[in-house]
């Protein structure tokens, strides 16, 4: 006998958290996401005009794409939107916020990204 049944797309929670995954693993500009550094981050990584800023810079990416550190205490609500770590011995934090497409207010549903942009933020713990 051949089961018909499919498995529901995820909602809720899960489905913001496998969103949220997904900006997480693709960091690049052409992805069309939007990730900002604070300027506390930036003096981290040093300038991009040379080698080691673009190293540190690559190395901070890896770090919060590979992330999976995740506990109740940091991921209440299962959506996988932020992260503590240590870089270059600072404590710093990444954190995705849900916006509307116009960037002005809220996302009306951030488990639907036809209405939800994404803001990837990395920044010094002491920015928060």
């Amino acid at each position: 006998m051949q089961n018909n049944q499919t498995n529901p797309e995820p909602t809720g929670p899960e489905a913001i958290a496998l969103l949220n995954d997904k900006l997480r693993s693709d960091l690049r500009v052409k992805s069309g996401i939007t990730a900002v550094i604070t300027s506390g981050i930036d003096e981290l990584c040093g300038s991009i005009d040379n080698h080691l800023g673009w190293t540190r810079q690559g190395e901070l990416l890896r770090i919060v794409r590979e992330y999976d550190d995740f506990s109740e205490g940091n991921n209440p609500h299962g959506e996988r939107d932020f992260g503590s770590f240590e870089f270059r011995g600072v404590k710093c934090f990444w954190k995705i916020d849900y916006y509307d497409l116009d960037l002005q207010g809220g996302s009306p549903d951030p488990a639907n990204p036809k209405v939800t942009r994404r803001v990837l933020t990395i920044m010094r713990a002491d920015e928060y």
